[in-house]
């Protein structure tokens, strides 16, 4: 109660006197009524509710709700009604907003929301909704709405339409910013059919509730369920594309454009270009979408007046998820939206875009690496970069500093930087963590490690050793993942990428890979990961990566020590071995009665994806044959040799394309050469015949050349 009011802090501490010792119950009444009556009033403060909690309690209030008796000339709902102002006096306080006490009234709160709500009733609800609010606000609280059933009552509160219905949506708005998965996967019928009544409100409005409906309904299209799935989301989705197509039609002030384009933001985030119709009123309307938000990139960020781009971080985020769909849309060739002319354009606009936020990241200061906008900004022109190679290369190229040292940063500190709201288009993975700037950054680093100077760039800023400590990291993630079949993961889309990045380095920097310790560390892990990546047909695209680059990096580092002949070397190759045999089987050929070579079946899914890495590791493995003397022992005890001879000559040579005839010489030589064994294993299986059948010039001379040698060594 207010200081000065000196007559009814008299009276109040008297009241609490008597609620801490009542004579009778009459006298506890009265006294209630006066204590309710100020705290309704709004004349207590902080430390004398307090005091009206420890003079009463949780006990009585509880009393009060369950109470079936009210006094003589009462409304029926007079006790419920005293003892819910009470919980919504104790509810001001943090401490007891999360109290098990306040929790366990959840399901009386709902009932209350649920109940037809007579005038003499409204306060009832007012303090259900003030119980609500802070229950929320508490760090048990959200869970504990979600479980005992207050997002259905919330949905149906505001459907209804009664007294207090708009508190109702607010409180789902909050409920669904900390807990969008957990209300979607137990109340999606209910939640649908707010979004239904939200989105029919947005296309019918043509006064300012439009635009106030554009903040509200992000929160309502969920990330977690798919809206396409079924006809009641999709309507929905045609309503908020005719909505939003109305709305970017007009002209718009500042105020009204950037909800619009927040709204169309989180669709396509949910959505990706789903919701936006065939045709050409989708496909203008696509385009619209796209150059409004490259303008807000490009006024923003060209000329940034810090103040300005404070207030405009997420409007402009939510604009660099427009631009990557832009990108993703101008690069789609099945069914696309956008007519060639459109992707043109678009691609022109983006450019300019794209040049403002490289701009823009050039002027970011050391103490501001934390902030998730930077995170957002380096997301997008990673998503660029990883599909736009050509254009802006020579201002990429000097950001390359920038964006190593930040990338770096943020996975070495573990940095507390987030991604903000819009920025995430996907995903809880174990990879896709706030400081994961690399991920994004890895594909376009993949383009620029195959040209000259952007890739003297990245070496001589340290990228190699990086990308080794990440390879590790996500290898880890990996491992720890479940080993059943599952859709690629980011963790493993980021182990194929980096093996594509070593690979150029590989092939573009021998001398870098020969004499910097990261590659012999990175050696070390592909030993050692390939024998248990192989046996888990999910993974086999990592698989034929990992073999691959490892071969390719043992004929560099065929001097070090961990490839002389030791255990985790001759399982490696062992692997690599399994890799390569496996690819090919022979099966009937429809147009004869003889048989075909073909990719095997358990390859043929993944062949587009892994079929130039196998004809690199079966290069790479020739090449390793004569500089590791143990490799043709590991080929005989594998039966590689026998395989390969039964195989081409099983199959008729027509069926066996000259590409592939080249990488099975060039192993057959390798071993042929190498070993004595090996050539007697060979010609035992009519190697000089079926060499001569294919056409394997070189094979054939080895095997008369080793035929002599061997001869004369006999004799000798």
């Amino acid at each position: 109660m207010a200081s000065d009011s000196g007559d009814g802090l008299a009276t109040l501490k008297r009241c609490l006197s008597v609620l801490r010792d009542p004579r009778n119950d009459s006298e506890q009444f009265a006294a209630l009524l006066l204590v309710t009556k100020a705290v309704r009033a709004g004349e207590v403060d902080a430390k004398t509710r307090r005091q009206i909690f420890d003079a009463i309690g949780f006990t009585f209030p509880t009393r009060l709700l369950i109470s079936q008796q009210p006094p003589a000339d009462c409304p029926p709902h007079t006790f419920r009604a005293l003892g819910l102002t009470l919980l919504a006096c104790f509810c001001t306080d943090p401490q007891l907003a999360g109290h098990s006490q306040i929790l366990n009234k959840i399901p009386t709160f709902n009932d209350i929301l649920l109940s037809p709500c007579d005038p003499d009733c409204t306060s009832m609800v007012d303090d259900v909704y003030q119980c609500l609010s802070a229950i929320l606000a508490t760090a048990r609280g959200p869970r504990a709405l979600v479980t005992k059933g207050t997002v259905s009552a919330l949905c149906q509160a505001y459907l209804n339409g009664g007294h207090g219905s708009e508190r109702a949506l607010t409180l789902l708005v909050g409920l669904l910013a900390v807990a969008e998965a957990k209300c979607w996967q137990r109340d999606a019928p209910q939640l649908l059919a707010v979004l239904s009544k939200l989105s029919s409100d947005f296309l019918k409005a043509e006064d300012m509730t439009k635009f106030e409906l554009c903040e509200v309904l992000p929160r309502f299209i969920p990330l977690s369920h798919p809206l396409t799935e079924n006809s009641q989301g999709s309507e929905c989705l045609c309503r908020l594309y005719k909505g939003l197509a109305d709305v970017l039609g007009s002209r718009l002030s500042q105020s009204q454009r950037d909800p619009a384009l927040k709204l169309a933001a989180s669709l396509v985030q949910a959505c990706g270009a789903e919701w936006i119709p065939a045709g050409r009123a989708g496909s203008k309307f696509l385009a619209l979408l796209v150059n409004l938000a490259c303008v807000e990139v490009r006024l923003t960020l060209e000329e940034p007046d810090p103040l300005e781009v404070e207030g405009k971080k997420e409007v402009v985020t939510a604009c660099y998820v427009l631009m990557e769909m832009g990108i993703q849309e101008c690069l789609r060739e099945e069914n696309p939206l956008l007519e060639n002319v459109q992707k043109m354009q678009l691609m022109r606009i983006m450019e300019e875009a794209f040049g403002a936020v490289i701009f823009y990241l050039r002027q970011v200061k050391q103490e501001e690496l934390q902030d998730p906008f930077i995170f957002a900004s380096v997301r997008v022109l990673g998503a660029w970069m990883a599909e736009e190679t050509s254009s802006l290369k020579q201002e990429i190229c000097e950001l390359l500093p920038f964006l190593v040292d930040y990338a770096r940063k943020l996975f070495k500190e573990g940095s507390p930087a987030e991604s903000p709201p819009q920025a995430e288009l996907v995903s809880t993975e174990g990879s896709a963590l706030p400081q994961d700037a690399l991920r994004f950054l890895l594909p376009g680093f993949c383009h620029l490690t195959a040209e000259d100077k952007p890739r003297d760039i990245l070496i001589a800023e340290g990228a190699p050793a990086l990308l080794c400590e990440y390879f590790l990291q996500q290898w880890e993630v990996l491992t720890s993942e479940p080993t059943a079949p599952a859709p690629l993961t980011s963790t493993e889309m980021s182990l194929q990428t980096m093996c594509g990045i070593f690979l150029n380095l590989v092939v573009t920097a021998p001398d870098l890979v020969r004499r910097d310790k990261t590659f012999s560390s990175l050696m070390d892990v592909l030993l050692k990961s390939l024998p248990l990546l192989l046996p888990q047909k999910h993974h086999l695209v990592l698989a034929a990566n990992v073999a691959t680059l490892g071969l390719m990096m043992a004929r560099i580092l065929a001097g070090s020590a961990a490839l002389q002949g030791t255990q985790r070397a001759k399982e490696f190759f062992g692997a690599a071995l399994r890799f390569l045999s496996q690819a090919h089987v022979a099966q009937a050929d429809p147009g004869s009665d003889g048989l075909a070579l073909a990719v095997s079946p358990a390859y043929a899914s993944a062949w587009d994806d892994i079929a130039e890495l196998w004809f690199l590791g079966m290069q790479a493995w020739a090449g390793c044959v004569p500089l590791l003397p143990w490799l043709p022992h590991t080929a005989l005890g594998a039966q590689w040799l026998q395989g390969m001879a039964q195989l081409l000559s099983q199959v008729t040579p027509a069926s066996v394309d000259c590409e592939l005839v080249t990488a099975f010489q060039a192993v057959l030589v390798a071993l042929a050469r190498a070993s004595q064994q090996c050539r007697d294993v060979i010609l035992s299986h009519q190697g000089t015949e079926w060499a001569n059948l294919y056409g394997m010039a070189a094979l054939e001379q080895c095997l008369a050349e080793q035929g002599g040698a061997s001869s004369t060594l006999g004799e000798k």
